[in-house]
Order: structure tokens, then sequence, then C-alpha cells
């Protein structure tokens, strides 16, 4: 078992400017099958219209904003839980004035061959 605090977890760039992700859960860890994710979105900003071949669960930590998909915006807030199919576009915008903080649980990379 191992019991730490997501912050002790340094944050990384999500590749876009506004938006980090902190990999608090890896494979490294011991988890077999799936890594968990602490996103944080700024104020006004939002992570890249995207697809891949994995889903998505997300639970949102705090915040308000929306997830856009090809069928139009679902707004969230905190206590939203969001299901991304595969291959299904999304983006995560925050609407707020405070960060947007999501939980995001995807399987690890090595279970269809990708790196990190």
């Amino acid at each position: 078992m191992r019991v730490n605090h997501y912050t002790d977890t340094p944050a990384e760039s999500a590749g876009v400017p506004g938006v980090t992700v902190r990999w608090v859960i890896r494979e490294s860890d011991g988890a077999p099958h799936f890594a968990m994710r602490v996103f944080e979105v700024e104020p006004g900003k939002a992570s890249p219209f995207h697809t891949h071949w994995w889903e998505h669960e997300v639970f949102v930590l705090s915040g308000r904003g929306h997830v856009k998909s090809a069928d139009g915006t679902h707004p969230i807030r905190e206590s939203s839980v969001v299901l991304v199919s595969p291959n299904e576009e999304h983006q995560f915008v925050n609407e707020g004035d405070d960060v947007l903080r999501f939980l995001c649980l995807i399987p690890h990379p090595s279970l269809e061959g990708w790196a990190q």
C-alpha cells in the first residue's frame, strides 16, 4: 500500500499553457491496470480537443466549466462524473474564476504498447 498527498507528485505540463497533470498512481507504483492523474486547468484555459483509443473516467474535484465533444458541450462542476468513450473527441474547458481540478483514470500505456 502507498499513501501520500497528491501534491507530493510534481505537476507536469499537459502540453498546453495553463494545464498541468500529476501522475499520482502509475504502473511503476505497482498498479497493474490503471493510472490515476490529477489535472488542473487554470481559469480561461482548456485541454486540447483530441481523441485516443482509451476511455477516461473523470471525477471533478473543484471548479466549473464544460466538456466539449463532437455532440456539443456538457457543463461540469464539483462532483460531476464524466465518461469519455474510446475514440471520442473531447476537451475540458475552465469557465470559472478558480482552478478546474479533476481526477482522470486511464488504462496503463503498456496495455496497448504505447509509451508515456
